[in-house]
C-alpha cells in the first residue's frame, strides 16, 4: 500500500511541473512560430524511468488534458503533443529496457527521437495540419502540407527531441532513487 501512494504521489507530482513546464516555452527561429520548444516532455521520462512506461504515458495524459482544458481553443497541439510525447517515451524505454548506462540512454532517446519525427510528421502530413486548417480556416495550412512537414515539423522534431533528451540525462542520474 505505502508504495503504491509513493507512486501515484510521484505520478501526480510529475504531471503538475509536466503541467507547468508547458508554459515556460520559446520558438525556435527559422521554424513557424506555432511550433515552441518546451521541455515539458522530461518529467514524462523520468516517470517512465523511474515508475515504468505507464506512468510516463498518465504522465503526458494528464498534463496534455489540463494543456486542453486550459485552451480549448487549441485541440489539435495537445493531441500532437501527447503522441509526440509517447512515442519518444515508449522508444527510448523499450530500446534501454535491459540496461540503463548513459550509453544505452543516449541510444534509445535517439531511436525514440527518430521515431517521434516519423510518428509525427506522418500523423501532421495526414491528420493533424489538415483538421487543424479545418478548425482554424486555414487553407494556407491545408494547400501546403509537404511543405510544412518537411520545413517545420521534421526539423522541430528533432530539435525537441535533442533538447529534451538532453536535459532528461542531466537530471535522471540525479533523480532515478529519489523517484523510484
Amino acid at each position: 500500500m505505502q508504495n503504491n501512494q509513493k507512486k501515484l504521489i510521484t505520478i501526480s507530482m510529475l504531471s503538475a511541473v509536466a503541467f507547468i513546464l508547458t508554459f515556460l516555452k520559446f520558438p525556435i527561429p527559422f521554424l513557424p512560430p506555432y511550433l515552441t520548444l518546451d521541455i515539458s516532455d522530461v518529467p514524462g521520462l523520468l516517470a517512465t524511468f523511474t515508475l515504468g512506461p505507464l506512468a510516463g504515458l498518465i504522465v503526458e495524459f494528464i498534463k496534455n488534458l489540463l494543456t486542453f482544458l486550459f485552451n480549448i481553443g487549441d485541440p489539435i497541439g495537445p493531441l500532437a503533443n501527447f503522441f509526440a510525447a509517447a512515442s519518444l517515451l515508449l522508444v527510448a524505454y523499450f530500446v534501454t529496457k535491459h540496461k540503463q548506462s548513459t550509453k544505452s540512454l543516449i541510444i534509445g532517446l535517439t531511436s525514440g527521437t527518430i521515431v517521434m519525427t516519423i510518428v509525427l510528421s506522418i500523423l501532421n502530413y495526414f491528420v493533424l495540419l489538415p483538421l487543424y486548417g479545418m478548425i482554424m480556416n486555414l487553407t494556407d495550412v491545408v494547400h501546403n502540407v509537404k511543405v510544412i512537414v518537411v520545413s517545420g515539423i521534421i526539423p522541430f522534431n528533432i530539435i525537441k527531441g535533442i533538447v529534451v533528451s538532453l536535459i532528461f540525462i542531466l537530471l535522471y542520474k540525479r533523480l532515478k532513487n529519489v523517484l523510484s
